[in-house]
């Protein structure tokens, strides 16, 4: 609880969630941890009232059934406002979290998370957020110290930046001059090498970067071409 105990207790984590059930849940998780919460059950009311709130953190289901997260997301303008929304999703989004965080999402959680994760994650995303905007925010980058970024060959490291910025096969094989099925073998190597074991998981070990553990320095030799 050390971490916890830096942050401001009163801090509130806003739920935008249509599963009641599941939302309540989620609010007695973090009131435990010392927040305090808002929920909204769809994604309308919230973005009505959003602007006239400055919440610690935004928890938003990608899958709603009136309004999506993504839509949400567009109408909230998120790449500006001023606190980071975090996403829930579940293995069958992939290409939905891409295109998420093209639209502003911080960072994603799977659903199926424990109590003590979503934690963890909400007051990395807190501290993350407030460490950001202390200055400029950086253009999307990808940190050399990704544990697996050494055994990428040049080709995959350009793919995994395009990744980064969430360009689809599409965009990232014109650019790159590839076809798309291409740049598609190329995302399943990166995958396995970085150890991602979905979309999802390659976007947040993309984002936490150099705070994963950095690999021996004996395997940092690149990669053959």
């Amino acid at each position: 609880m050390g971490r916890l105990n830096q942050l401001r207790l009163s801090d509130e984590v806003i739920i935008v969630d249509d599963d009641y059930d599941k939302s309540e849940v989620l609010a007695a998780i973090l009131r435990e941890a010392g927040f305090r919460t808002a929920a909204f059950t769809d994604g309308r009311s919230f973005v009505r009232l959003a602007r006239d709130q400055k919440p610690a953190c935004v928890l938003l289901d990608l899958s709603m059934a009136s309004e999506s997260g993504l839509d949400v997301l567009k109408d909230l303008d998120a790449r500006n406002y001023p606190a980071p929304i975090l996403i829930f999703s579940g293995h069958e989004d992939g290409l939905n979290v891409v295109t998420a965080m093209r639209h502003g999402a911080f960072d994603c959680l799977e659903k199926r998370l424990d109590a003590g994760s979503i934690i963890a994650r909400v007051i990395d995303a807190i501290e993350s957020w407030k460490e950001l905007r202390g200055g400029e925010e950086p253009a999307p980058v990808v940190d050399s110290t990704i544990r697996g970024y050494y055994q990428l060959t040049r080709r995959e490291r350009e793919v995994l930046r395009h990744i980064a910025a969430a360009n689809s096969n599409k965009e990232t094989a014109r650019t790159l001059g590839i076809s798309p099925r291409t740049v598609e073998i190329h995302r399943g190597r990166i995958m396995h090498k970085l150890g991602a074991r979905n979309s999802v998981d390659l976007m947040r070990i993309i984002m936490k970067g150099g705070s994963r553990r950095p690999q021996a320095a004996a395997s940092k030799q690149p990669a053959a071409e």
